[in-house]
Parts: C-alpha cells; sequence; structure tokens
C-alpha cells in the first residue's frame, strides 16, 4: 500500500461487517501509520463491498473511515461501491456492476491525474 498511488479495497459481508482478515489488515495498517502517519497521507482509495443481503452500510463505512483516519481521499461511485450477490447472475453477466467497477477505475484515475 506503502508504493501505490491509489488502493481499492474489497471485502465480502458475511455479519454486517468486513471480514476478519480484512478488519486485521486494516488494523495492523492503522498501527504501522501511528509511527508514520505520513505512509498513506495524499494517496486515492476507494472500497467494494460484496453482499448477498442487507446491512452492507457497516463495511463500506468500516474501509472509507480507515481511508479517511489516515488522510486519504475517498472516491465513491454511482452505487455505493456495492454488488450485491444474486445466485441467478455472475459478475461477468452484470453490465450494471462492471460498469460501476469501471467507473471507481475512471474516478480514480481522474483524481489521481489531478492530484500528480
Amino acid at each position: 500500500m506503502i508504493c501505490a498511488d491509489g488502493i481499492i479495497i474489497g471485502s465480502p459481508v458475511y455479519s454486517a461487517e468486513v471480514t476478519a482478515n480484512m478488519q486485521a489488515l486494516m488494523e495492523r495498517a492503522s498501527m504501522i501509520m501511528e509511527e508514520s502517519p505520513e505512509l498513506l497521507m495524499h494517496k486515492v482509495g476507494s472500497s467494494v463491498i460484496v453482499a448477498r443481503r442487507g446491512r452492507i452500510q457497516n463495511a463500506l463505512d468500516q474501509i472509507n473511515y480507515f481511508f479517511l483516519n489516515h488522510e486519504m481521499y475517498v472516491v465513491g461511485s454511482n452505487n455505493w461501491n456495492r454488488i450485491w450477490e444474486h445466485q441467478d447472475i455472475s459478475f461477468t453477466e452484470d453490465e450494471q456492476l462492471q460498469n460501476m467497477v469501471r467507473k471507481i477505475g475512471k474516478d480514480m484515475a481522474v483524481l489521481l491525474k489531478a492530484l500528480h
């Protein structure tokens, strides 16, 4: 993450929050940032949440708070950066989801270009 200009963090939601592994990653990174808070400062971040049911806002907030607490710029999307998993359709067949992910990438590129 230190070498990246932009960071996309994604997590599935099983129980109204990011997964334990994602939580551990963010907590571990936060401990490193305690000693060197500038490491993520002014980088661009975006989150992608995948869920089958509701209660995804908590997970989205967790990742966005991680970005904001480290003074990163957060890029949104036109669909709250969330992907609803459907049993009858895959990501490769869902044009709306593909467009949302493309939009995140494009918006991140625009912001990165403006910052540099």
